[in-house]
């Protein structure tokens, strides 16, 4: 493959490329871009939608190179009950226990799912993209299966729809409802919102009259949770799956 073949394929925003190479957030490197801090082969960059070859361009951010990003790791776990989101914790068991030790070494959950959820929770080493995923300006979505008592009803989804109070300053921003199946007694549903806020889906249906008894994610930002993937156990990201997340 010619040298011109190869970097076409390589080439990435210039946002991206230095926000993955630790100088900063997304919106953070914007900023440095605009006033002019980075220099693309000793020539100002020209905004952060730039594309650069990291295996044929130089670029220097207030005069020093910026190399390409390290190769980060990802984990998808399927988050039992009983564990909480925390790298360590002096009195419960954390997600990273998990994890073999070997794979633990700067490691950190992106976001936090309560002790009794279960479900899909990102595990890397990749600042960056968890400040992406977590972003409340990026309103990512997040889609949670739960099975609550109560009969939910159409006019219940379209509270969600609108905006819930969860006694915060705010209403919910506008998520979507499903009604997957009701018994007159207990109700299953899906219920996918953008906003990362405390016990938010238990906080959501109990503004609408619901108690949540069973609480499961099952994606984020359009990361799946494998159905092949066993409760407690863990695997690396997929080439594709990585590529899903980096489209953010």
């Amino acid at each position: 493959m010619s040298k011109s073949k190869k970097s076409e394929k390589t080439q990435v925003r210039l946002d991206r490329f230095l926000a993955d190479a630790g100088a900063g957030t997304r919106s953070e490197v914007k900023k440095m871009i605009q006033k002019g801090r980075v220099l693309v082969n000793d020539q100002p960059a020209s905004g952060p939608e730039q594309k650069i070859s990291p295996d044929l361009d130089r670029v220097l951010l207030d005069g020093k190179e910026q190399t390409e990003a390290p190769n980060f790791l990802y984990y998808i776990l399927n988050k039992p009950a009983g564990y909480i989101s925390a790298t360590e914790d002096s009195k419960d068991k954390t997600v990273m226990d998990l994890l073999p030790k070997i794979a633990r070494r700067n490691l950190f959950p992106v976001g936090r799912l309560d002790k009794d959820t279960e479900g899909l929770l990102l595990i890397t080493d990749d600042g960056a993209l968890a400040h992406e995923l977590l972003s409340p300006a990026k309103h990512v979505d997040k889609t949670y299966y739960a099975k609550v008592k109560g009969v939910v009803t159409k006019e219940d989804q379209e509270a969600v729809k609108n905006g819930v109070d969860i006694g915060e300053a705010k209403l919910t921003m506008p998520a979507k409802l499903e009604i997957l199946n009701t018994d007159g007694e207990y109700s299953e549903i899906l219920l996918t919102i953008r906003e990362g806020k405390f016990h938010q889906v238990k906080r959501m249906m109990e503004a609408v009259g619901k108690t949540v008894v069973y609480l499961k994610r099952l994606s984020m930002g359009g990361l799946v949770l494998p159905e092949d993937l066993p409760i407690g156990q863990w695997r690396m990201l997929t080439t594709e799956e990585r590529k899903i997340l980096k489209r953010l």
